[in-house]
C-alpha cells in the first residue's frame, strides 16, 4: 500500500512508460533493464512497451533473444561495433537475418574483413530500413577497402533516408532511392565512382538535401554538358586533394544550400576546387559577398549571396595562398558584390589588386584585415594611380584597414586616394584605422577628416607615415 501511494507510482502508466523515451533518445537501452527490477507493476508495464526494447547491439546472445521477444513487431535499431573480426559464432549472425524485416536503423563498425560476411547474412529485403551506415575505419589503400554489392538487403534500398557509407567501396547506383535525403560517400579508390555513376545516383535520389563526399569526386568527365538539378539540396561538402570543379560544372545547386569544399594537399592545385562557373549555383546567381581568410595554412573563400554560401578552404600552396584566390576572383562576375572582407592577404601586385577591384561597381564595404600590401588596395581605389586611371568601386563607402601588429601605415596615400575620389563625385562615408606600429599622428587624422565623412581609429595602436617612411609619434586619437 506505502509503495502504491509514492508520488511517482500517481503517474498513470500509459505516461510513465513514455518517459525512458524522452530521458536520452539514443541510449535508453543502457537504463531499460533496471526499471523492470524496481518492483513486479513496473516489470510488467516496462516489458510490455515493446518500443523500449528496439534499440541494442548484439553483443550477448542471450540478451539479443530477449530485446528481439520483447520488442515483439516494432521496426529495430541495430548498431554493431566490434574491434576484431566477428566470429562465425557472433549473435549478429545467429539472430539477425530473421529479423533483417524488421530493421529501421542499421549501423555497423567491424574491420574490414568483416564487412563481406555481414553482407552474406543481411542480403533480404529490409522494407523498413531507413537509415544505413557502414564504417570500416581503417585507413587502409583505398583499393583494399571491401566491397558492398548489390546484394544487400536484394539491392532494394528504397525506404531509406539517411546514407553513410566510409571506407567500404560501392558500385552506384541502387536502384530506387527515392526516398533518400542525406549521403555521405568515401574515401574510395581513385577513379572508381565515375562522373555518369554519381550523376545518375543523383537523379535516382530527387529527395537529396544532404551530400558528403571525402575523396569520392570523379576526375574524369565523360558526361560534358550534362546537368543534374539537386533541387532539395541544403549542404554539399565535398572534401579531397581532386578537384571537384569538373563536378560542380554538372550539377544545379538550388537557392537556399551552402557549398564546402575542403582540399587537405599542399600539392593541390587551389583553383581547381573552386566553382569554375557560379551560372549552376543558383543560390549565388546574385552574390553579394566574398569574405577571404588567406593564412598560410588553409585559405579559405566564402560567397554569400540572398539564399546561400559557397565556402572554399584549402591547404595554401607554399610559395603564396592569395595569388590563385585573386587570379579566380578576377575571373568570376562580381558585379553585384556589396562586401568584400579579406584576411591575411599578400597580393603579388597591384595590378591583380586592381582586376579583382575594377568590376566591383556595387561595393559598399571593404574590409582588410591583417593584410600586407596595403598600398596596393590603396592605390587601386585611387583614380590616379591604378592602371585604368577610373574610379574604382564608386559605391564604396566604408574601408577599414587593420594592419599587421609590426606593418608601418602609409596614411599619406590614404589621403591622397579619399582626396581623389571625393573631387570624382565618390566620397568616402566612413575609414576605419587598426594595428600597426606607433601612434596616430592627429594632423593626419583631421586631414583625413577633410576627405570623409566619418574616420574610426583605434586609439594608441594605429600606425601612420607621413609619406617618407617615417613612424609619425603623437597624441592618441580616438572617435
Amino acid at each position: 500500500m506505502k509503495n502504491r501511494l509514492a508520488p511517482i507510482n500517481q503517474i498513470p502508466s500509459e505516461v510513465l512508460v513514455l518517459i525512458p523515451d524522452y530521458w536520452d533518445k539514443w541510449h535508453k537501452h543502457l537504463g531499460v533493464i533496471p526499471l523492470t527490477h524496481v518492483c513486479q507493476a513496473w516489470r510488467e508495464m516496462f516489458i510490455s512497451c515493446s518500443s523500449l526494447w528496439t534499440h541494442f547491439d548484439c553483443v550477448d546472445m542471450d540478451k539479443t533473444r530477449v530485446y528481439l521477444e520483447r520488442s515483439k513487431s516494432s521496426p529495430i535499431i541495430l548498431q554493431i561495433e566490434r574491434e576484431s573480426l566477428l566470429s562465425p559464432h557472433d549473435p549478429l549472425f545467429q539472430v539477425i537475418p530473421n529479423a533483417a524485416s524488421r530493421l529501421k536503423s542499421l549501423s555497423v563498425q567491424v574491420p574490414p574483413e568483416s564487412v563481406g560476411d555481414i553482407i552474406t547474412h543481411l542480403s533480404h529485403p529490409a522494407p523498413l530500413l531507413e537509415d544505413l551506415s557502414i564504417d570500416c575505419g581503417y585507413e587502409l589503400d583505398p583499393w583494399d577497402n571491401p566491397v558492398l554489392t548489390t546484394s544487400l538487403f536484394n539491392g532494394n534500398l528504397s525506404s531509406l533516408h539517411n546514407l553513410r557509407l566510409r571506407y567500404v567501396r560501392t558500385t552506384l547506383p541502387w536502384r530506387n532511392m527515392v526516398n533518400l535525403t542525406s549521403f555521405a560517400l568515401g574515401p574510395t579508390p581513385p577513379g572508381e565512382v565515375s562522373m555518369g555513376q554519381l550523376l545518375d545516383f543523383f537523379e535516382n535520389a530527387p529527395r537529396l538535401d544532404s551530400v558528403e563526399l571525402h575523396s569520392a569526386t570523379p576526375t574524369t568527365d565523360t558526361r560534358r554538358g550534362r546537368l543534374v538539378s539537386l533541387e532539395r539540396l541544403k549542404w554539399m561538402n565535398i572534401r579531397g586533394d581532386d578537384p571537384c570543379s569538373l563536378l560542380l560544372d554538372h550539377l544545379l545547386i538550388p537557392a537556399g544550400a551552402w557549398l564546402a569544399i575542403w582540399s587537405d594537399s599542399l600539392g593541390s592545385r587551389l583553383e581547381g576546387h573552386f566553382p569554375r562557373s557560379l551560372d549552376n549555383l543558383r543560390n549565388l546567381t546574385n552574390f553579394t559577398k566574398i569574405d577571404l581568410y588567406l593564412n598560410d595554412l588553409s585559405p579559405e573563400i566564402r560567397f554569400t549571396g540572398p539564399n546561400g554560401r559557397v565556402s572554399v578552404t584549402c591547404t595554401a600552396p607554399q610559395d603564396n595562398p592569395t595569388s590563385p584566390v585573386f587570379e579566380y576572383l578576377a575571373q568570376v562576375n562580381a558585379s553585384g558584390i556589396e562586401r568584400l572582407e579579406i584576411d591575411y592577404g599578400r597580393p603579388p601586385s597591384g595590378d591583380l589588386v586592381h582586376r579583382v577591384l575594377l568590376p566591383m561597381n556595387s561595393l559598399r564595404t571593404l574590409k582588410l584585415s591583417r593584410c600586407k600590401g596595403l598600398r596596393f588596395f590603396v592605390h587601386a581605389l585611387h583614380p590616379n594611380t591604378n592602371p585604368s586611371r577610373v574610379v574604382v568601386c564608386p559605391n564604396l563607402e566604408e574601408l577599414v584597414l587593420r594592419a599587421r601588429s609590426r606593418e608601418v601605415f602609409d596614411i599619406g596615400g590614404l589621403i591622397d586616394m579619399a582626396a581623389a575620389r571625393e573631387s570624382e563625385g565618390a566620397k568616402l562615408r566612413t575609414v576605419g584605422i587598426i594595428g600597426g606600429l606607433g601612434k596616430l599622428d592627429p594632423g593626419g587624422v583631421l586631414e583625413l577628416k577633410k576627405h570623409a565623412l566619418h574616420v574610426e581609429c583605434d586609439p594608441g595602436i594605429g600606425a601612420v607615415n607621413d609619406g617618407s617612411g617615417r613612424v609619425i609619434e603623437g597624441s592618441d586619437v580616438s572617435e
